[in-house]
């Protein structure tokens, strides 16, 4: 357990993140912040009152001064304005961009030894931009997308197939959008690879629906776009850098040289532990998975260039 978990934005994604941060017992405080301070403490009590189902003695404050992160051991940002459908991620750069500077000042400030959880979108390019704009060691800032890729990745395999969701591991890689990167042969069933158990048609199936999984939800929900399966992906993050568990997950991290780029932030395979980012795992790619990856990679280099 940490003192304290900072979470900007108390929108949906920032609730349920707190919520499950909170019954899993990680951190002593947890801090959510919102322009509207009124909502932040509401939100804040309402998880409260679930201490004695969940059994956590975590306080919860809300308040809108970003004053209130100070000497927090994570910062988790998930501010800025939300899809609406017709909308993809790249349609709320602008404003979003705006938002995760007055933010990353913020946090520069008032937290300077914190390790820093993007989920905005585009949360590559914002990933990218939190990095410069701190200018710390890359193992600090890091991006939250192929978690929770992977994780609909497997669900949908699970759907699909009636196997246990138990024994299926996915791997998802690159940007998070469109051009996202679903490895199929590191994508398992108990160790086995989908591309022995599934015909090629039905794999390709399941990418695109990992590709269009938060369109789905939002086309769906129609008023609000993924939260409860987000707050989970950045829950799994937390805990691996609280407990230093060293888990191998795929996470946004800047890139200096490896997979053949540098001055990006992409989702790539990482150990993830006490330290943050402690080491990019570099997987032998084949010819047509390399190409996947750079032309996702070309993707977010000229979103950047936009900014």
């Amino acid at each position: 357990m940490v003192n304290k978990i900072s979470i900007i934005g108390s929108g949906r994604v920032g609730e349920s993140t707190a919520q499950m941060l909170a019954i899993k017992k990680l951190t002593q405080q947890i801090v959510l912040i919102d322009l509207d301070e009124k909502y932040a403490k509401g939100v804040a009590l309402d998880i409260q009152e679930t201490a004695s189902v969940y059994h956590f003695d975590t306080q919860l404050v809300g308040s809108n001064d970003i004053a209130n992160i100070q000497d927090s051991n994570i910062v988790i940002i998930a501010a800025g304005i939300p899809r609406k459908p017709g909308m993809d991620r790249a349609d709320v750069l602008a404003i979003n961009l705006k938002i995760i500077d007055e933010i990353m000042d913020g946090i520069i400030k008032y937290a300077p030894n914190a390790y820093v959880i993007v989920v905005s979108n585009p949360v590559d390019v914002l990933t990218y931009y939190a990095n410069k704009k701190a200018n710390w060691p890359r193992n600090r800032i890091m991006g939250q997308a192929g978690i929770l890729d992977s994780m609909r990745l497997s669900s949908f395999i699970a759907i699909e197939t009636d196997y246990s969701i138990n024994d299926i591991q996915a791997m998802v890689l690159g940007g998070h959008g469109d051009t996202m990167v679903p490895l199929t042969r590191f994508t398992t069933i108990s160790g086995i690879s989908i591309e022995h158990l599934l015909d090629q048609k039905t794999i390709n199936q399941l990418i695109q629906r990992t590709r269009d999984g938060g369109a789905e939800i939002l086309n769906l929900k129609q008023k609000s776009s993924a939260y409860d399966a987000p707050g989970a992906a950045v829950t799994i993050m937390v805990e691996a850098i609280v407990h230093n568990k060293n888990r191998l997950l795929p996470c946004i991290t800047m890139l200096k040289g490896e997979y053949g780029h540098t001055d990006l932030a992409i989702g790539v395979p990482v150990i993830l532990g006490g330290n943050g980012v402690e080491k990019i795992i570099e997987l032998k790619f084949t010819e047509q998975e390399q190409q996947a990856f750079d032309t996702s990679a070309q993707a977010i280099k000229e979103l950047i260039g936009e900014i």
